[in-house]
Order: structure tokens, then C-alpha cells, then sequence
């Protein structure tokens, strides 16, 4: 039985999203041990990614290929406002600024704009995330810090997506639809590969930010 491009970027990508998921940072906000300014350090980061990752999708949202892959429901550029508010206040862009790590994952989207497998490899690894593990995420915070919609974790609230295991069913028969060969699978498998260390990264560099802040 042949197994499908989703199930094999799954299992050729998982131990990557486990090493991203047990990331150290959040390992001390998951444990309550971080203050609310240190967990906007991360929505911070996360919104220069997010910039950089909606506007390729607006960009491609006609391309035949890589448009099949651009939500505009899932864009998170306003909620994310929305988190940084909720923690900084009105003069929250004046807080903010992207890390080198976050630099380096925002010119890696840039860079493979230009190439479908490229942009569906990054859109993958975040918002699949974002959907799965990114929900116990939410639920963890709201407990924490008290967040309630409408500020603090908006970031993981996709309400215009109705069910999310529908979703997360749908976008992976979009993958399966995908005409590839061996050789293009296996780039995809390596840009995802790839995108896990650079997210990953990330949020190392936040642990070294808050450990120095400490």
C-alpha cells in the first residue's frame, strides 16, 4: 500500500517537531515560570514571522500550486496585535524587535517564495503546529495568565476555521494532491526539516534573552 505524501512528511519530519515542542522556553512557560512580558517576547518573534509568512501566501494566492496553501482565514497578523496589546499596552511597537534568529527564519520564507514546495514547507511546519499543539498551548496559557478571547492568546484561536480537525483532514489531502516526484518530495521533507530548526531556534535564543534577563 503506498504511503501518502502527508503520512511520509509526518514521519520523515517527526522527530523535529518534538525537538521544536520540548524547546526549553517553552518548557518554563508551560511551567508558569515565565512573566507575561516574557511570554510577549515570543508573541513579539512570532509576529515578524507571521508578517513575513501571510504576505508570501497573499503574494501567491493566485499561483496554481502554492495558492491551494493560502488561508486568508488563517492569517494571524491582527490577533497577534491584538496578543501585544493585551501584554505592552498601546506602545507596543515601539517594544518589539526581531531577533537575529528571527531574522534569519524570515529571510529563509523570502527566499524560497519563489518555489510552491518551499512556501507549503513553511506554511506547514507553523500552522499545523499552531492547529495541533498550538491548542493545548492556548488552553495552558489561559490558565496562567488568565487570558480571556479578545487578547493574550488570540494567536491560537482560529474560529473562522469552524472544526479544526476538518481542517487539518483537508489541508493534508491538499498535500497528497500534490503532483511530486521522489526528488521534489524529498526537498520538501528537507525544507520542513529545516523550518523545525529555525523555529527552534527561536525560541533558544528567547531562553537566552530571558536567562540573562534573570
Amino acid at each position: 500500500m503506498t504511503t501518502s505524501f502527508s503520512e511520509t512528511l509526518r514521519n520523515a519530519t517527526w522527530a523535529d517537531h518534538e525537538s521544536a515542542e520540548s524547546e526549553s522556553y517553552l518548557s518554563e512557560l508551560m511551567a508558569g515560570r515565565l512573566s507575561e512580558h516574557e511570554y510577549g517576547e515570543m508573541i513579539a518573534q512570532h509576529y515578524f514571522a507571521y508578517l513575513a509568512l501571510d504576505g508570501v501566501s497573499r503574494e501567491l494566492a493566485a499561483h496554481p500550486v502554492a495558492g491551494r496553501f493560502v488561508f486568508p482565514e488563517l492569517y494571524r497578523e491582527r490577533a497577534l496585535e491584538r496578543d501585544l496589546a493585551t501584554v505592552y499596552g498601546a506602545g507596543w511597537r515601539d517594544r518589539i524587535a526581531p531577533s537575529k534568529s528571527t531574522r534569519t527564519l524570515v529571510a529563509r520564507i523570502h527566499q524560497v517564495a519563489d518555489w510552491p514546495g518551499g512556501y507549503i514547507a513553511h506554511h506547514y511546519t507553523r500552522y499545523l503546529g499552531d492547529l495541533s499543539g498550538g491548542q493545548f498551548i492556548r488552553m495552558e496559557l489561559q490558565k496562567i495568565y488568565g487570558y480571556a478571547k479578545g487578547g493574550g492568546v488570540d494567536f491560537y484561536i482560529f474560529d473562522e476555521l469552524g472544526s479544526l480537525p476538518r481542517f487539518k483532514t483537508e489541508y493534508r489531502s491538499r498535500l497528497d494532491e500534490l503532483e511530486l516526484d521522489e526528488r521534489e518530495e524529498q526537498r520538501i521533507i528537507r525544507e520542513v526539516k529545516l523550518a523545525y530548526q529555525l523555529n527552534t531556534e527561536v525560541l533558544a535564543e528567547l531562553l537566552h534573552v530571558v536567562k540573562a534577563a534573570a
